[in-house]
């Protein structure tokens, strides 16, 4: 796999010429929404299969899988153009597989309303799906809304559904008296977990995906006992615990850090755990990256030396921010891009992508005129090379996987870079 930054001048002609790939290739895979205008600093992944397949008339997706002795999930995972339709057409390339470097395991996050179209594209990428749906309200009660078809969905493409449960409302905000009778009352603590487990069996979920917030040195002894009598309350019925952690992120004028915290305790009785930080470029900011790599891999090398490496998933952001200055610590809000209205963005306001090697982010600043003032903006988003550096951290750190945040928007590039170096584990069955 190659990435490739545009350069000024290059059109997606000249990329496919110089890799010797159709340009109806690159402009599928990566999802090219303007190929006639690129922006200098926008990425193109090519991707070489190791076996492909010219298709005949009369050829099905099961058939070619039972020929060439892969699942009809690694052709969608291949081929993700086939995901809405039910022909293949005589002289389709049909890319088969990819030489892969070992297996990593996905965890990602939707609501409950994903679009089903981008939901079944994805679902042969993944693992696990975590549906964000139930929160925690007063008395230990559980609120949701209907998700069935999700779960359903989900378990026909041998993904493996997960109950998210948090104190998050949709727009991210937690309430901390909710947090704390959980923690320190035994009878809403009780309450709680009977009512998990009832959502669980009701909806046939294969377990729980638990987001805990505002951990800190205060409270951990207190989540730990919690997360115990949750675990072994699971365990016992059979189903398995996700602790998705939200390290406390501490700004200062120079530097964004973490809260160093003892997880042992969770990462012995959770069967996975989670690191996905809220905090990193956020709507609330600071402008920065979503996922900075340098701060990512700090994290790592820290939480390992707790957990075992096996039970790690590495969270991903991968949603974009357009900030507008100046920066004002709690009232500058921004407002949220996927990486191709980014790359529009830029593309309308004639800017250049740059590229931040510490976080591995690409970023560019652009002006607006408010009132007759000039605003000066600044937009940090993901591309290849943050998803590329970012998953590389699984083999290196022996991990277990990637959780992604999340899969609301079809993400071409990721799931480009990440199925073409890497076989998906799967616990449920494919087709």
């Amino acid at each position: 796999m190659i990435i490739h930054v545009v350069q000024p001048g290059e059109t997606i002609y000249d990329i496919a010429a110089d890799y010797n790939v159709s340009v109806v290739r690159l402009i599928e895979e990566n999802g090219v929404v303007n190929p006639e205008n690129l922006v200098v600093g926008q990425t193109i992944v090519i991707a070489y299969p190791e076996e492909a397949y010219i298709a005949q008339e009369g050829d099905t997706l099961e058939g070619i899988a039972r020929a060439f002795g892969v699942t009809t999930m690694q052709l969608l995972r291949n081929n993700p153009f086939l995901s809405d339709r039910n022909v293949i057409y005589q002289g389709e390339t049909i890319i088969i597989r990819y030489e892969t470097q070992g297996n990593i395991s996905i965890n990602a996050y939707a609501y409950p309303f994903v679009d089903r179209n981008i939901l079944r594209k994805t679902l042969p990428f993944l693992t696990y799906l975590t549906i964000f749906n139930y929160r925690t309200i007063r008395g230990g009660e559980i609120v949701g809304s209907d998700e069935t078809e999700v779960i359903q969905i989900a378990k026909e493409y041998g993904v493996a559904p997960l109950m998210s449960l948090s104190t998050l409302t949709y727009q991210g905000r937690s309430n901390i008296e909710v947090v704390n009778s959980i923690l320190y009352d035994e009878e809403t603590s009780e309450l709680q977990i009977n009512a998990i487990l009832g959502i669980l069996k009701e909806k046939e979920y294969y377990g729980l995906n638990l987001s805990v917030v505002h951990l800190n040195q205060r409270n951990r002894p207190a989540y730990d006992n919690f997360i115990t009598k949750l675990s072994s309350r699971l365990k016992a019925e059979g189903f398995i615990l996700f602790v998705t952690i939200s390290p406390r992120i501490i700004i200062t004028s120079n530097e964004i850090s973490f809260e160093n915290l003892d997880y042992t305790v969770i990462g012995q009785q959770a069967d996975y755990i989670q690191i996905l930080s809220y905090g990193w470029g956020s709507s609330l900011g600071p402008p920065s990256a979503t996922t900075p790599a340098h701060l990512t891999e700090r994290l790592l090398e820290d939480a390992i030396t707790m957990i075992p490496p096996e039970k790690i998933y590495s969270g991903i952001s991968i949603i974009g921010y357009d900030w507008r200055g100046p920066y004002i610590l709690g009232v500058t809000r921004a407002y949220a891009l996927t990486t191709d209205a980014a790359i529009e963005l830029a593309l309308l306001t004639g800017s250049t992508i740059k590229f931040e090697e510490q976080s591995q982010a690409p970023y560019y600043e652009y002006y607006s005129t408010s009132g007759g003032t000039q605003v000066r903006h600044i937009v940090w988003f993901s591309d290849a090379r943050t998803i590329d550096s970012l998953i590389k951290f699984i083999p290196k750190y022996g991990i277990q996987g990637a959780g992604i945040w999340n899969i609301m928007n079809y993400f071409d590039q990721m799931w480009l870079v990440i199925n073409s170096q890497y076989s998906i584990n799967k616990v449920l069955p494919e087709s």
